[in-house]
């Protein structure tokens, strides 16, 4: 080993620099004066470094591929808990829902509860929303013998859509509950008020007449009151949510801006009696 003096290696460090910028211009200026013997070059330069360049590939490879198998492990790892605690939890309501199953069982056994009829029902597509007489209401499309009769219900997947206003041989008109003319009795779920739902030809129906001392909850379920026999008790209509100046309103559950398909049901509830038979039925029964 040649030993230097500490001024030569000092000279040399200086001049390292300077020599690597020569040889890099040199090497441009070569390039340019013969493309041909550059691209062969650095052809020749590739074919040489292209074995280290797989030998290095495989393990880098081999790297990355540990890497995601770890990643995948523990993302399962975790799906895993998060799925033992959920199917815990699942247990957990299944044990309640069994016990209260069976206190409900010994209380209708108690009260000798006699179960009402099952209410039949008839789909039908909605074919238009124009409102004829009325700003909210859809026209259903029928068969015929359908069966359907004025005030029956209709609801959608997720709850109430209204009332059957008119009928005929193969279709009928059905009034949303957000029109100006619906008025429905309904129930506040948390307090069991009862109150009134006002349609108002806007997207929410309105709250008004709940009892005195009693004030609806925000995102309380509202559902219907077996008030008068018009409608059966306990349909989902929707949940409170207050507007501007605090005004009681009920985001309604069902899709009414994306009607297709709706049930209406026949609850055996005296439902709404048209005009019409009222006078008739005032006719005969009066005095003669």
């Amino acid at each position: 080993m040649i030993r230097l003096s500490i001024p030569v290696r000092q000279a040399l460090a200086r001049l390292t620099l300077p020599v690597l910028i020569a040889v890099a211009f040199g090497l441009m200026l070569l390039g340019k004066a013969d493309a041909l013997l550059a691209e062969r070059a650095r052809m020749a330069l590739a074919d040489a470094l292209s074995p280290i360049y797989s030998v290095l590939a495989e393990p880098v490879a081999h790297g990355r591929a540990a890497v995601a198998e770890l990643e995948t492990i523990i993302s399962i790892y975790r799906d895993n808990a998060q799925l033992r605690a959920e199917n815990e939890r699942l247990l957990h309501w299944r044990d309640v829902a069994l016990a209260l199953d069976a206190e409900n069982t010994r209380l209708k056994a108690n009260l000798h509860w006699i179960p009402g009829p099952r209410a039949s029902y008839v789909t039908a597509r909605v074919v238009a929303d124009a409102g004829g007489v009325y700003a909210r209401a859809v026209l259903l499309s029928l068969g015929p013998n359908h069966g359907i009769v004025k005030g029956k219900v209709a609801l959608d997947d997720r709850g109430l859509v209204g009332r059957v206003t008119e009928v005929g041989a193969r279709s009928a008109r059905v009034l949303l509950i957000t029109d100006l003319n619906s008025r429905i009795p309904v129930i506040l779920e948390h307090s069991r008020a009862h109150a009134m739902l006002v349609g108002t030809n806007g997207a929410r129906p309105r709250l008004m007449y709940w009892p005195q001392g009693v004030r609806p909850e925000e995102g309380e379920p509202v559902v219907t009151s077996a008030e008068a026999n018009l409608f059966p008790a306990g349909l989902p209509v929707g949940t409170v949510r207050y507007g501007a100046g605090h005004i009681a309103e009920v985001a309604p559950a069902a899709r009414l801006d994306r009607l297709e398909m709706v049930r209406v049901f026949d609850y055996g509830t005296g439902g709404v009696t048209a005009p019409e038979a009222a006078r008739q039925n005032l006719r005969i029964d009066g005095p003669r």
